[in-house]
């Protein structure tokens, strides 16, 4: 079979949201403090490196093909994806492989400063394998709320363009678990070195997360008219949002931000996701303003429960998300003359469809992360000691930081010999030297 356009665009679509996750990275590392930024960037580089091979081994055969009970393909069908070989369906799987990693890697921003990276990386592949995986193939593969399956044969067929319930109501709902099962960060709410260390990083990831996003949800568009409204709406859906988050802001707390910018821009690219190319232009302008607004309130209510959802994955993709895949309920535009939302004369039915599936989605999500974090927690622990924390997860995870603050090696002198720096010449281990910079960061 001759490349086709469609082809080469779902490629490129690909390498898009695949360069969204090094962006999450700067997004989140930004938010951290200094001493957890590199923890924040690896936490999204390792779930790129461990769902990549998850989903050439079983992740996409669990996506695809003949189910078991509805609720997830045979792992062992497409295992390798060896059957696929000489098949443009290995473009499919490849551009489907980008949405699972990312994913994963969204609901890191809930625990960061205090998760050990070995835990991290065990809670990946399991979490995949049993919470994304079955809710692709319920809803995208032919499962349980796909066309024919028993759910929508019951509540109607949900609409989830580019993943409204599978990726971003999994992944808030994930977080929300995940921090209460790890608990609050020491100083939660009362030490005021909890901030954002790198605002221009923010801004940076915000960037790139919206330029990947045109990818995201553009890569399944299959007409030029669809792919068209997709774009647009990819556009100005997050426009609108910024500025209802920056108004939001002003109006309760006296200031614009950056961080509410760049967080405004992503409520919008969350709530777009599942509607990008069911509703006009008009409407993911209005989507867009009650996204921003909301989820500005909600990124305030963790300090009310005391949910330390460090980085606000819960207020912006479990908020921004449910906002966006209900909101179809009531501006999904019919097809044919047929359906539609409330707005549109549609009735209720697809307000009840995307209801069931965010009920089935949270309840998939929480219930199965719980299990897996409650159980990562109980036999290798899933944060790290309170000394860890201090110091910092980046020295204690990775013997790294992210800036140099003093030198620890050698020292420059005019005649042109290097020194050893009197920490290292006085027999000072590199961890100790690690630990004792961690101690005297006074740029926390």
């Amino acid at each position: 079979m001759d490349i086709t356009a469609q082809h080469v665009w779902m490629m490129i679509a690909a390498a898009m949201v695949l360069l969204m996750t090094p962006g999450l990275g700067l997004f989140y590392g930004g938010m951290t403090r200094a001493k957890a930024a590199l923890n924040m960037i690896m936490m999204s580089f390792i779930s790129a490196g461990i769902v990549g091979v998850v989903w050439v081994l079983w992740g996409y055969s669990m996506t695809t093909g003949e189910g078991v009970l509805g609720i997830f393909g045979n792992p062992f069908a497409n295992f390798g994806l060896q059957n696929l070989m000489g098949s443009p369906d290995l473009i499919k799987a490849g551009f489907s492989a980008t949405f699972a990693i990312i994913t994963v890697a969204l609901i890191s921003g809930a625990i960061a400063d205090r998760a050990k990276f070995s835990a991290w990386a065990l809670f990946v592949p399991l979490w995949i394998t049993l919470v994304y995986c079955p809710l692709a193939y319920m809803i995208w593969g032919g499962g349980l709320m796909s066309a024919g399956g028993a759910i929508t044969a019951v509540f109607g067929q949900v609409i989830d363009f580019a993943g409204g319930a599978v990726v971003e109501i999994s992944s808030g709902t994930a977080a929300l678990v995940l921090a209460l099962v790890v608990g609050q960060r020491h100083g939660f709410a009362k030490d005021p070195v909890h901030r954002p260390h790198n605002v221009p990083f923010i801004m940076l990831g915000a960037a790139i997360l919206w330029f990947g996003w045109f990818g995201f949800n553009g890569g399944a568009a299959t007409t030029a008219e669809q792919a068209g409204l997709v774009w647009i709406n990819t556009l100005v859906t997050p426009a609108a949002a910024m500025l209802s988050w920056l108004l939001t802001e002003k109006v309760r707390h006296g200031h614009p931000t950056s961080l509410g910018a760049a967080s405004g821009v992503v409520a919008g690219l969350v709530a777009i996701t599942p509607s990008c190319a069911n509703i006009s232009p008009v409407a993911a302008v209005g989507l867009g303003l009650v996204a921003g607004a909301a989820c500005c309130v909600f990124v305030d209510l963790k300090f009310r429960f005391g949910l330390d959802d460090s980085l606000d994955v819960v207020g912006v993709h479990l908020g921004a998300g449910l906002i966006g895949t209900l909101a179809l309920g009531f501006i999904a535009l019919p097809v044919d003359g047929q359906g539609g939302g409330l707005f549109y004369g549609g009735g209720l039915q697809q307000l009840v469809a995307q209801s069931a599936a965010v009920v089935v989605t949270v309840l998939l999500s929480g219930i199965v992360t719980l299990v897996i974090g409650r159980a990562i927690h109980r036999f290798i622990g899933f944060r790290v000691s309170h000394e860890a924390e201090t110091v910092g997860v980046d020295l204690s995870e990775h013997a790294e930081s992210a800036y140099a603050f003093t030198e620890t090696g050698r020292s420059f002198n005019p005649a042109g010999h290097h020194q050893l720096s009197p920490a290292v010449a006085g027999g000072d281990t590199a961890a100790e030297v690690y630990a004792r910079r961690g101690k005297e960061n006074t740029f926390a």
